[in-house]
């Protein structure tokens, strides 16, 4: 297995040229996909790989991420927001807003609809009357260029006071240059942690920089007033950093500067031109964008937050300094990616994926907590499973990390997992198994047995709860659930599916074809998305490649949302090249969803993350290339 690993990690890093039927597939890319409503909770806005900036729009009425399709009015342009994260989001800081002074825009301005444009890093719109604003973004840095259509004053401002969960505290001062500085905080998503952020905003004119003269409540928001003339430019420079304000300034100088414009989107888009053709596929245009556009998902999260410096801010609010060429990474939202999107990192981008080993090993030395603290650098969600992800990669190939580090904190964060509901204790089983593998890995044999047997104890649970199924059996929360049914949480045990199946024996497959006849699957959310792959697993590909292509090229009904089952279905596809872009009510979940649909289009799937395996399918995609390699050239391992 190691050895397949390391050639899989060999086959990985070699540079692959661009294929002839996708030059820039960051040109492919449809940012607007999974931004109308409750479809993905996505933004359009101007990100760079992995990038803490996220320089959008924001519109009232909104969706989770700040913006929403299909409302007109605009109330400005920040700099942060969650990847298609569930309850109210998080982000929306340093809100920058432009009008004429002539004009009542105290709250918003129209947005014309026929002027927006995006691609992989860009955004542009058009708005009041006729203002036009772009937008690019570096890892750290957003830059924000508007164009005035006539003579007057305008007024802007740049409000630290706002975002789309609750604000704890703001302050910003001048510095004798003009140079905008500010130091704010907020709730993370959920409002479960808090996250402290430092920005540096510089204001030019025509391309001059601009002696602004900021005023305003300190606490809340900084506003000026412009003369300008048609045709003027008006540029906004920020840094962001988790250090200080300093930090941020030198964030913004060294990766934005002087450069033009022009030149950072043109840069940003190469960057993720690079990054989207890790993967080639052939195929219809239309196909290609929507594989693009989740690719381009994939590759938002985890963030990275390390200055150019070295330094970041941990979770415990200690500042560290990294060595050259290193990085690291934040923003968690495990509990959702580690079954998809992590898998997929490690496939295609082993050198990133040992980063991000690194900033799990890291986050577990610096005291890791099952969700986010109050001391953390960056909107983040949710941190459980990390052990898994740490197993994947090593078992893909990917040691660059501490092993026995990782296999410490795993340890001690086992007798803290929760063990209450059905489903926490096959979760917690989940976490145990990995810290059994890993340390059957390393020789710890002891080790290994007393967490074996530890995981293993979930299974009378299951018989009495999962065997047979009850009234309850579709009831969403039934027993505890989280966000599923009983009916659903039956088949989550992957790391023990040989005993699963065993058990059930003769009723394996007719239950699963039972589950999905009588539409109890639910592909808007994670506890029961590797379930089509099962049918595969146990030897049926045909049968998993027909449900596959029934929920990513058919309208079907979904019936479930996290609080219940819909009193009708709601009839429609699960990935759409459209603003809708997802089932009603499916967020991406920082990637997860489009991993999913990413897996499909390959014609693989990781059934057990922690295990260096893939079920084999039919790819949905044409003469599939990842790194520069035919699939049939990559020596991978199937399960069937």
């Amino acid at each position: 297995m190691i050895f397949v690993a390391r050639t899989l990690l060999a086959i990985a890093l070699c540079a692959a040229p661009l294929s002839a039927y996708a030059r820039e597939p960051g040109l492919l890319v449809d940012p607007f996909v999974g931004t109308l409503g409750d479809f993905g909770q996505l933004s359009p806005a101007a990100v760079a790989p992995y990038g803490m900036v996220q320089l959008g729009p924001d519109t009232t009425p909104a969706n989770h991420a700040g913006y929403d399709y299909a409302a007109t009015q605009l109330t400005g342009f920040s700099h942060t927001r969650g990847v298609g994260v569930g309850c109210g989001g998080a982000g929306g800081d340093v809100r920058i807003s432009l009008a004429y002074a002539d004009v009542d825009t105290a709250t918003s301005a129209t947005i014309d609809k026929r002027q927006e444009r995006a691609h992989a890093g860009y955004y542009r719109t058009s708005y009041g009357q006729g203002i036009v604003a772009e937008m690019a973004a570096t890892r750290g840095a957003g830059n924000l260029r508007f164009t005035l259509p006539r003579s007057g004053r305008v007024n802007v401002t740049i409000a630290f006071d706002r975002g789309y969960s609750k604000r704890h505290a703001a302050r910003w001062r001048v510095q004798d240059d003009g140079d905008l500085r500010a130091s704010f905080s907020a709730g993370t998503v959920c409002d479960a942690g808090t996250y402290h952020l430092h920005s540096a905003t510089r204001l030019s004119h025509n391309g001059r920089s601009a002696q602004a003269h900021w005023q305003g409540d300190a606490a809340k928001q900084a506003h000026l007033s412009l003369a300008v003339q048609s045709g003027d430019v008006i540029e906004f420079r920020t840094g962001l950093s988790s250090v200080d304000q300093a930090a941020a300034a030198a964030v913004r100088d060294g990766e934005s500067g002087d450069r033009p414009f022009d030149a950072i989107a043109a840069q940003t888009l190469a960057a993720w031109n690079r990054e989207l053709s890790r993967i080639t596929i052939k195929g219809p245009k239309d196909q290609q964008a929507l594989f693009y556009t989740s690719l381009f998902r994939v590759m938002q999260t985890p963030v990275a937050i390390a200055d150019p410096d070295g330094r970041f801010r941990g979770s415990d609010g200690v500042v560290t300094r990294l060595p050259s060429g290193e990085q690291h990474y934040t923003s968690w939202a495990l509990w959702d990616n580690y079954r998809t999107q992590m898998p997929l990192l490690a496939l295609v981008d082993p050198e990133r994926a040992g980063q991000i080993a690194r900033s799990l090993v890291r986050l577990y030395q610096s005291g890791k907590e099952r969700w986010a603290t109050q001391t953390e650098p960056f909107l983040t969600v949710r941190t459980e499973h990390a052990g898994i992800v740490l197993l994947d990669f090593r078992r893909k190939g990917i040691v660059d990390f501490d092993v026995r580090a990782a296999l410490a904190g795993m340890i001690a964060e086992s007798d803290t997992l929760a063990r209450k509901t059905p489903d926490e204790q096959i979760e917690a089983a989940y976490d145990d198994w990995a810290i059994a593998e890993l340390a059957s890995d390393l020789g710890e044999t002891t080790i290994a047995q007393h967490f074996r047997a530890k995981a293993l104890s979930y299974r009378p649970m299951w018989l009495a709860t999962f065997r047979t199924l009850g009234a309850d059996a579709d009831v969403v929360h039934a027993r505890g659930l989280y966000q599923g049914t009983l009916a659903q949480y039956r088949w989550a045990p992957v790391f023990d599916l040989p005993w699963l199946a065993e058990t059930l024996g003769s009723h394996f497959r007719p239950e699963l074809d039972r589950f999905f006849a009588d539409n109890l699957f639910n592909m808007t959310n994670q506890p029961d998305i590797h379930v089509p792959y099962l049918l595969a697993w146990a030897g049926d590909r045909k049968a998993t490649d027909r449900l596959v292509r029934r929920y990513v090229e058919k309208a079907v009904p979904h019936r479930y949302v996290n609080s219940g089952v819909r009193p009708q279905p709601w009839v429609g596809r699960s990935f759409a090249l459209a603003p809708q872009g997802f089932a009603d009510g499916m967020d991406d979940d920082a990637g997860t969803m489009s991993a999913w649909y990413i897996w499909a289009s390959l014609g693989l799937y990781p059934i057990t993350p922690g295990k260096p395996h893939f079920v084999r399918t039919t790819p949905l995609a044409q003469r599939v290339r990842i790194n520069g390699k035919a699939m049939a050239d990559m020596p991978l391992q199937w399960v069937r």
